[in-house]
């Protein structure tokens, strides 16, 4: 997974202040933390954080947008391989679901700390009554909606309501997984462990296709 850049003019300083307060938002949440938090861990004045990113609001709506454009990037990138590959029949589902989830599994599994604190803030924000209509909509809607049509090329007989219904069961399963809160550690008594990504997400992805099979009817023959 690329690493951001910083806001444009922002420089170092400005990559400081998003890199600390992605992490702070990602462990306190949007209300537990405060500029001048932000400001003390970051070395730099409360001015200078409202000069680069505005209110606290809008810093917050930068965090969470630069990360989302290289997961929606990536995201698309491997679809557009998957399209390619399959032309001119429809992309298998089992693929169309990896192009979705497996840019997660690779920023889980970066070297990159922020990432996983993205990962985190992420799941905060897709579990949130207040941000998740607004930001989740807002950076990740559009992309989405591209691999709605995918599903729907090759579940021709699915309704439309029941993709959607899909998609939303899928998004409850990655925001758990990149929640990583080590609650299934406990349960299976040491037998699986949330930071093993890549046995998560190789799990998930069939876990996904079948539910997306049994729910949305048959596949489009592809011949």
């Amino acid at each position: 997974m690329g690493r951001p850049r910083a806001r444009d003019g922002a420089g170092d300083r400005g990559a400081t202040i998003l890199d600390v307060s992605e992490r702070l938002f990602a462990r306190h949440g949007y209300d537990g933390v405060t500029l001048r938090t932000i400001a003390r861990e970051a070395g730099v004045d409360v001015a200078l954080i409202n000069y680069y990113f505005g209110p606290k609001q809008q810093l917050f709506d930068t965090v969470f947008q630069r990360r989302a454009r290289i997961l929606n990037d990536d995201r698309l990138d491997a679809l557009n391989r998957a399209r390619a590959e399959a032309d001119p029949r429809p992309v298998p589902l089992e693929r169309i679901i990896e192009a979705y989830l497996r840019p997660l599994e690779m920023a889980q599994e970066s070297e990159d700390q922020g990432w996983r604190n993205y990962c985190a803030l992420l799941a905060f924000v897709n579990t949130s009554p207040v941000w998740g209509p607004v930001l989740m909509s807002r950076h990740f809607d559009a992309p989405m909606e591209a691999f709605v049509e995918a599903l729907a090329r090759v579940l021709p007989d699915a309704e439309r309501a029941d993709l959607y219904w899909c998609y939303h069961f899928m998004s409850g399963s990655m925001t758990l997984t990149f929640a990583n809160t080590g609650r299934i550690n406990a349960m299976s008594g040491g037998l699986c462990r949330s930071d093993d990504f890549q046995t998560a997400y190789d799990r998930m992805i069939p876990f996904v296709v079948a539910g997306f099979e049994r729910v949305c009817g048959p596949l489009a023959d592809r011949g």
